[in-house]
């Protein structure tokens, strides 16, 4: 081989060692753009959990388990739905949980005593919109901060659940149970709502001039009022539909159960914030989706059936819900300290 066919060879193998590094970091750079989405880091983390339970149980990939599963996430995550749009608009509704159990609970009251299934959860339905009216006044009208304002309606909203019912569960039955543990075919019928609700919250959320205006509020609320934007009545229809979805949450909860307990809801403003920050929204507004909530609230789901199917003790569930709530606001607040 001549001297000039060695140093061709030599410029080919580098000339191919330099395509090769450069499509090395177009796929790393690819990469990282994706998994800089939360909600592609969530869904990693949903597989990850997925595989890691199908072999740790063998129950979990039964279509039994994984529709309870399913069922498990329907009600957290219709709720957060509306928290989601809240947190965006840089607000906060604690109270959730606590309108929850008020509204189940006033729902099964008016079917008892009218026996009309209708009007039963059009109480259930309003009560949760009074509750998020009311948070809106506060916030908007009344300058209170939204976690004072809506911590103390959680309080306020818990008293009324216990003063209507003395504190004795009501039996709920007919549409409401239907809606909880109904299903069309093998499915869920508060999955198949909780798709449909998805889907429709995301076209508002992103195809609405209404949602549009919820994330520039919650992007830079000063910008927004000098766009015109009207900031108190965007925030005021936020926290009303909060209210209305953990209405309607209360209402699939109480069928599911066939009763209406003062304390159902307990707990859950903690699932429902954990879902929504694990689904990327940041606490400071402005960021979050509505198929990120759902990843959110999936990954809650399969972590409690995880305890379940492996024996763990209850406890030991709540200490991990409180270390996923600060590993996400963790993460959150260190990669807003790299956008910063």
């Amino acid at each position: 081989m001549s001297k000039n066919d060695v140093y061709g060879h030599q410029a080919h193998l580098a000339s191919q060692r330099e395509e090769a590094g450069a499509m090395g970091g177009r796929v790393t750079r690819s990469l990282a753009q994706v998994f800089s989405h939360r909600e592609a880091s969530i869904a990693l983390m949903i597989l990850i959990l997925f595989v890691a339970l199908s072999f740790a149980n063998e129950y979990f990939l039964s279509s039994r388990n994984l529709l309870n599963v399913g069922r498990q996430a329907s009600v957290v995550a219709i709720v957060a739905l509306g928290q989601a749009l809240v947190i965006i608009s840089r607000g906060l509704d604690l109270s959730v949980g606590s309108t929850l159990g008020l509204s189940a609970v006033s729902s099964a009251y008016v079917a008892s005593v009218t026996g009309s299934q209708e009007l039963a959860l059009a109480a259930g339905l309003g009560a949760g919109l009074v509750v998020g009216v009311l948070n809106g006044l506060m916030v908007t009208r009344i300058n209170i901060n939204p976690f004072i304002a809506t911590l103390g309606m959680l309080s306020v909203a818990r008293g009324v659940a216990l003063l209507m019912t003395g504190g004795i569960p009501i039996p709920y039955t007919g549409w409401a149970q239907w809606l909880g543990a109904g299903r069309i075919g093998d499915v869920p019928f508060s999955l198949i709502l909780l798709i449909v609700l998805v889907v429709v919250f995301h076209i508002f959320a992103t195809r609405t001039r209404i949602g549009r205006n919820v994330y520039a509020i919650g992007d830079n609320p000063k910008a927004a009022r000098l766009a015109g934007i009207n900031i108190e009545g965007t925030r005021l229809l936020v926290y009303a539909l909060c209210g209305m979805l953990a209405g309607l949450g209360g209402i699939i909860l109480a069928g599911n159960l066939a009763s209406a307990s003062p304390d159902l809801g307990r707990g859950y403003e903690l699932d429902v914030i954990a879902a929504v920050i694990l689904g990327g929204a940041a606490l400071s507004g402005g960021r979050g989706t509505m198929y990120g909530v759902l990843l959110g609230a999936l990954l809650m789901a399969l972590l409690s059936n995880a305890f379940v199917l492996l024996g763990i003790s209850s406890h030991w569930q709540v200490v991990a819900k409180g270390l996923v709530i600060i590993l996400a606001v963790g993460i959150d607040g260190l990669r807003r300290g790299r956008e910063d």
